[in-house]
C-alpha cells in the first residue's frame, strides 16, 4: 500500500516562508514549510537521526529538548533545532517517547527500516493537524485542510492528545491526565503553588532565537502572561539577543475597552507597546480571508479572529515572528460569564472539563491559525501540561462564582501581592471580555448589519435544506457558512466544525443551567449581561454593609463600569 505524507505543503507556504524542504523514500512523501524559530540557521526539516533511517517533519515547539537531549548521551544531533530529539527518542523509546515531550506539536515520523509511521498531535491540540484518505488508498497528514481537501476522498480533524501508528492502524490517546475522566478533584487552593506553575510555564516559553513578543488586550489574562514575562526575560538568552525590553501588542475599534486597558497595563509594566486600529470596514474585508485561513463556520471564532488576524499581519511586519498569549485560561477557571449559573462545583467541574477538551476546534485553532496566515507562532502558557495538572486538581468549590468571588478568583488572588505587585489591583479584578468584544462592541454589530445584506429571509426559511449539517439559525451564520462552503465544499470539511446550542461561549450541556438560555442563544459574552449584573449587584450589597473583601469593594465600581458588555465605554 502506498503513503502519502503531506505537511505542509505548497497551498501552506504562508505557515512557514524561511525554508521549503521535501523528502521522498519509495511512496511515501515528507514535505515541510519551516517557520524558523529555533536555531534558524540549521534546523530546516526534515529532521533525521544519524543514519536517516528516521524521518521526521514538525510544527510546533519542544521546550523541554535540552533536558531530553541529556537523556540521550549517545546520540549524535545533526541541528541546535528543539524538534531534533523526536528521531533520537524514537530511537531509544519506540511509539512510547510522546509523553516526554513537554511543548505544543504536530508531527510525522517515518522509519524507513521497516516502511512504518507514526503521526502524534500534542496534548490540547495547540497546533493543529488534520488526517485524510484516498481512493487510492493513500494516507494524507496536513496542517490545515487545504493541503489535503482537494486530494482526499474523506478527511477530518486529528484528534489532540493521540498518537495514530501504521503498524496497529489505529489511533490511541497518549495524553490520559487525571482530569480528563471528569472525576470531581479535592486538593485544597493554594495560591503560590498555582502562581509558580504558571510562572514556570510562561519562563520555558520564552525560549527563541528570533524577535518575539506578547499579545495584551488589557484583560486578565494576557495582562498576567505579559506581567511574568516582564519579570523573567532580562535573564533569558533571546534578551541577550534581542534585548531585555518586551513588547506588546494589541488591536481594536477606536476608543475600545480592550485599547485603554492595554494602554494602561503596558504602561503599568515599562513595555514597549504597539497599538493597532481598525475599522469595522476592514474587518468585514478581511472576514472571506479569515474563513479561509482559520478554515470554520464558527461565529464565534470568526469573530475573534478576525482582529487576531489583523494583528498578526501587523506584528509580523515589525519583524517580530513568535507571541505569548493568553488563550485557556477561561476555560479552565470557568472564566466565561455564563459560569455565574453553574449550580454547583461539580457542574462547574465538567464543564470546565469539556470546554478544554473543545479548545482545539474554538481559541487554539483561532490563536494558531490566525497567527500562522501571516508566519507568526504563538505560544500558550495556560496550556502548559503541568499548569493544567496544577489548575485542575484544585476543588472546584474554590471556582465557584458567588458574591466576594469574581469569575476566576483563585487565578487572580494567586496574583494579587502587596508587596510586589503583578498588576494594578483594577485590572487584576478587571471582568471578563470576551476578544470580540473586547476590540469594540460595534464590531459585532456590524458584523450582523453586514450579513443581513447577503442574506435574505426566504435563504434563513431554506437554511435547514441548504444546509442540513449544522444548519445556521442567524444570518450571520449563514453568511460564514456561504464563504466557508466555497472553499471547502466537502462534506468532510464541514464536518470539521462543531455545532450545537451555546450561549455566552458554553456547551450545549451548560445551556441547560438556566432556562431562558435557550430564548437567546448569542455566543457573545453579552448574552450573560444579566447574570453578571446581578452578580455584581449581589457584591454591591456585600460591600454596602462592609461584608465583601477589599479587594471587591475597591475595584467594584470600575468593575461594574468596565463589565457591562454591550456597552460602548468611551475614553
Amino acid at each position: 500500500m502506498m503513503y502519502n505524507f503531506v505537511i505542509d505543503c505548497n497551498r501552506l507556504k504562508h505557515r512557514g516562508p524561511d525554508w521549503s524542504g521535501l523528502h521522498q523514500h519509495g511512496g511515501f512523501y515528507l514535505a515541510h514549510q519551516r517557520l524558523a524559530i529555533i536555531d534558524p540557521a540549521s534546523g530546516d526539516q526534515p529532521l533525521f537521526n544519524e543514519d536517516q533511517a528516521i524521518v521526521v517533519t514538525v510544527n510546533g515547539e519542544i521546550y523541554n529538548h535540552e533536558e531530553l537531549r541529556k537523556l540521550l548521551p549517545n546520540h549524535k544531533f545533526r541541528t541546535g533545532s528543539d524538534c531534533d530529539v523526536i528521531s533520537h527518542l524514537y530511537e531509544e523509546y519506540g511509539e512510547n517517547f510522546v509523553d516526554m515531550l513537554d511543548g505544543m506539536f504536530s508531527f510525522v515520523l517515518l522509519d524507513t527500516r521497516d516502511n512504518s509511521f507514526i503521526v502524534a498531535r500534542d496534548a490540547i491540540g495547540i497546533t493543529s493537524l488534520y488526517m485524510g484518505w484516498g481512493l487510492d488508498g493513500s494516507v494524507w497528514i496536513s496542517s490545515e485542510l487545504k493541503g489535503l481537501n482537494d486530494d482526499c476522498e474523506h478527511f477530518e480533524c486529528f484528534p489532540p492528545g493521540h498518537l495514530y501508528s501504521s503498524k496497529s492502524g489505529g489511533l490511541r490517546r497518549w495524553y490520559n491526565p487525571l482530569w480528563f475522566s471528569e472525576a470531581i478533584p479535592s486538593t485544597p487552593y493554594d495560591p503560590l503553588a498555582l502562581r509558580r506553575a504558571f510562572e514556570k510555564a510562561v519562563i520555558k516559553r520564552l525560549m527563541t532565537d528570533v524577535p518575539s513578543g506578547v499579545l495584551l488586550s488589557g484583560g486578565l489574562d494576557s495582562s498576567l502572561v505579559a506581567s511574568v514575562t516582564a519579570r523573567h526575560l532580562a535573564g533569558t538568552q533571546a534578551a541577550r539577543q534581542w534585548g531585555a525590553h518586551l513588547h506588546s501588542f494589541c488591536v481594536g475599534l477606536e476608543n475600545s475597552p480592550d485599547l485603554k486597558a492595554a494602554r494602561e497595563v503596558a504602561d503599568y509594566l515599562g513595555t514597549i507597546h504597539h497599538e493597532f486600529h481598525f475599522t469595522v470596514q476592514d474587518g468585514i474585508d478581511a472576514i472571506e480571508d479569515v474563513i479561509y485561513h482559520i478554515e470554520t463556520y464558527d461565529v464565534t471564532t470568526i469573530r475573534a479572529s478576525t482582529p487576531m488576524f489583523l494583528l498578526a499581519r501587523k506584528i509580523k511586519a515589525l519583524g517580530v515572528k513568535m507571541v505569548i498569549s493568553g488563550e485557556g485560561s477561561d476555560e479552565i477557571f470557568g472564566g466565561y460569564l455564563y459560569f455565574h449559573k453553574a449550580p454547583n462545583k461539580e457542574e462547574l467541574h465538567s464543564e470546565t472539563c469539556r470546554k478544554i477538551k473543545a479548545l482545539h476546534q474554538y481559541d487554539c485553532l483561532r490563536a494558531n491559525k490566525a497567527t500562522s496566515a501571516w508566519g507568526l507562532e504563538a505560544r500558550v502558557p495556560f496550556l502548559d501540561k503541568d499548569f493544567i495538572n496544577v489548575a485542575m486538581a484544585i476543588d472546584p468549590e474554590w471556582k465557584m462564582i458567588k458574591p466576594g468571588h469574581i469569575e476566576k478568583w483563585v487565578l487572580r488572588k494567586a496574583f494579587d501581592d502587596e508587596e510586589h505587585p503583578y498588576l494594578p489591583k483594577h485590572i487584576l479584578y478587571r471582568q471578563k471580555e470576551q476578544f470580540s468584544d473586547g476590540v469594540g462592541y460595534s464590531w459585532i454589530d456590524g458584523l450582523k448589519a453586514h450579513a443581513e445584506l447577503h442574506v435574505n429571509d426566504k435563504m434563513m426559511q431554506n437554511a435547514g435544506h441548504i444546509f442540513p449539517h449544522n444548519t445556521p439559525t442567524t444570518k450571520e451564520a449563514c453568511y460564514y457558512r456561504m464563504i466557508f462552503e466555497r472553499f471547502f465544499p466537502q462534506n468532510s470539511a464541514r464536518l470539521t466544525v462543531p455545532g450545537g446550542a451555546s450561549v455566552a461561549c458554553s456547551t450545549a450541556k451548560a445551556v441547560e443551567w438556566d432556562a431562558s438560555w435557550s430564548n437567546n442563544l448569542d455566543p457573545s459574552g453579552r448574552a450573560a449581561l444579566g447574570v453578571h449584573l446581578s452578580a455584581y449587584e449581589q457584591q454591591a450589597a456585600l460591600a454596602s454593609a462592609g461584608a465583601a473583601p477589599p479587594e471587591i469593594i475597591d475595584n467594584l465600581p470600575r468593575m461594574m463600569k468596565v463589565g457591562a458588555p454591550g456597552v460602548a465605554i468611551q475614553s
